[in-house]
């Protein structure tokens, strides 16, 4: 056996010796030690380059920096002055923060990012963006009127040990408010929509109007509709009847404003830890909090998936964007009437778009939004522009169908080693166990803790119907019970699963206790409960207990 370094060895490395090194480091797969570190190496060798060449920089969106790729999974709250945000972030974390002030009026007048830290403090907007370790560094593109307007609160919570929250101002209505900001508003918010895990929309049930700068900012959110989440907010302060109009006035205005043919998800609730005022629709109150906190809990196991998505979202635009500047430098002329040729490339932007569209069968959906094009396109020089270079949009290819490919298996495997990373501490932590927890009680947890068998109150009644299906030793054929089982109309797959469960000694026949407990779990289901998957201790008939 040849070891290595041997003339064998060394003849078959001479051999190749004259392959490039640019195609040996193609045909041989990066390698990676985790999710992170591999999206942040392919940013830097693959994507960067094509985006520095084409400006895609002054563009869309700036560069990105290793704490992009390594912070935690960010919540952006955005919503209407005294819809409840700051109110939301308390209720999550049940701990003020520093900079924190909750009031009618439109009390947050800063960007506040919410993070974990040894001790309580708040580190200023001006020093945030000069500290590498957080991912804030390019906001100083906005100057300090937003600088002065953005500080981050830190504080040891264990909430804060998982997630990010961002709080924003209350978003005012009309234009004076807007101009008087002195920063573009919205596009601070699009600069953070694109790094962030979850957007929430908070309404409150008794504002349902979108303000003007409330659709501006909506509209800036496009092409993150997959992490927007909306919450009606204070749903307890209004009876049933009006919270159900309310609901379908905030779906139609949702409808005109963010473009998708899905039904945008809406929580209703009341986000804060006071007594109910109407206490009727509790039930659905609890059910829609436990589905949203299940979304954010679930934010850091999925975070290496959303980068992995938005880095796609990125290498998408940043080609379409090459192949728009290199189409507008060849329609530049060399030397004169160069002005007046610029003007009629911008307004005939459309046509530009269409052509790309149909010689590099490219989806519409990812060029840029054609009128903030041309409005960047105004002050740039077109002669500064670079001509097509394919190789750099053949490595971004490459990126995209290999590199990509192997990190999404990654991902799988770093799911896997971490299945237990959810969002822990604060408000999660109330309805985890214990007989508040979403369902205790009720539905196949009935009974759970009482002495008594919960099926014996209603086995009076199951035992006449029994013992008309001719048991034979005391026990059913499974073709008796289906006949008697059907009747409760539910699914055979239902049915089935209901069998399995009730059959508790697997012999095929069911007993006079296992025959009740069979019309406690169709009753269970009836009522619109979910079946458990395995049969809970308090429902396993008491002649089986002593067998477990």
């Amino acid at each position: 056996m040849e070891q290595p370094g041997t003339a064998a060895s060394l003849v078959s490395g001479s051999m190749f010796s004259w392959v490039s090194k640019d195609a040996r480091r193609k045909k041989e797969p990066e390698l990676f030690q985790t999710v992170a570190e591999g999206l942040r190496q392919l940013y830097a060798q693959k994507l960067l380059p094509l985006e520095e060449h084409y400006r895609f920089h002054e563009f869309h969106s700036p560069a990105l920096e290793d704490a992009d790729f390594d912070n935690k999974p960010m919540v952006l709250l955005v919503g209407q002055y005294s819809t409840g945000k700051t109110t939301f972030i308390r209720h999550l974390i049940e701990q003020d923060f520093p900079g924190m002030r909750i009031g009618p009026e439109p009390t947050t007048d800063s960007f506040i990012a919410v993070m974990h830290g040894p001790t309580e403090g708040v580190v200023p907007g001006n020093a945030l963006v000069v500290d590498p370790r957080r991912p804030f560094r390019k906001l100083n593109a906005f100057g300090n009127a937003f600088l002065n307007r953005f500080m981050c609160a830190q504080l040891p919570n264990p909430v804060l040990d998982s997630i990010s929250i961002i709080d924003t101002p209350g978003i005012l209505s009309g234009e004076k408010q807007r101009i008087s900001r002195g920063y573009d508003f919205a596009a601070v918010l699009e600069w953070f929509a694109e790094r962030v895990d979850r957007i929430i929309l908070l309404f409150d049930a008794h504002k349902l109007d979108i303000s003007d700068e409330f659709s501006e900012v909506i509209k800036a959110l496009k092409n993150h509709e997959d992490k927007i989440r909306v919450v009606l907010n204070k749903a307890d302060q209004i009876e049933t009847q009006q919270l159900m109009r309310v609901y379908g006035a905030l779906m139609w205005s949702l409808g005109k404003i963010i473009n998708t043919p899905e039904v945008v998800r809406v929580y209703i609730g009341s986000f804060w830890s006071h007594p109910l005022l109407i206490p009727d629709n509790r039930k659905l109150f609890e059910a829609e909090e436990q589905d949203l906190f299940k979304d954010i809990q679930s934010l850091p196991r999925n975070a290496a998936l959303r980068k992995l998505n938005d880095l796609i979202k990125r290498a998408r635009l940043a080609k379409v964007h090459a192949y728009i500047i290199s189409s507008l430098k060849k329609e530049m002329p060399n030397v004169f009437g160069k002005e007046s040729k610029k003007k009629e490339l911008v307004n005939n932007l459309g046509e530009i778009y269409q052509k790309i569209e149909r010689e590099h069968q490219i989806s519409p959906g990812d060029f840029p939004s054609l009128r903030k094009m041309q409005e960047l396109l105004q002050t740039q020089d077109f002669s500064k522009f670079q001509a097509l270079k394919p190789k750099l949009l053949d490595t971004v290819d490459d990126m995209l169908a290999n590199d990509i490919a192997r990190l999404m298996v990654m991902v799988r495997q770093e799911e896997s080693l971490m299945p237990s990373q959810v969002v822990k501490g604060g408000a999660f932590d109330g309805t985890m166990n214990g007989p508040f927890g979403h369902g205790y009680g009720e539905g196949a947890g009935e009974g759970i803790d009482d002495v008594e068998w919960v099926v014996g109150k209603d086995k009076p009644t199951y035992d006449e119907i029994f013992y008309t299906l001719s048991p034979v030793n005391g026990k059913i054929t499974g073709a008796n019970a289906k006949k008697e089982m059907v009747k409760s109309k539910l699914p055979n797959t239902v049915l089935g699963k209901i069998w399995k469960l009730a059959d508790v000694d697997k012999d095929g026949l069911l007993d006079d206790e296992e025959f009740a407990l069979a019309n406690h779990l169709i009753k269970v289901k009836l009522e619109g409960h979910e079946l458990p998957a395995d049969l809970p201790p308090h429902l396993v008939p008491p002649s089986k207990r002593r067998h477990e």
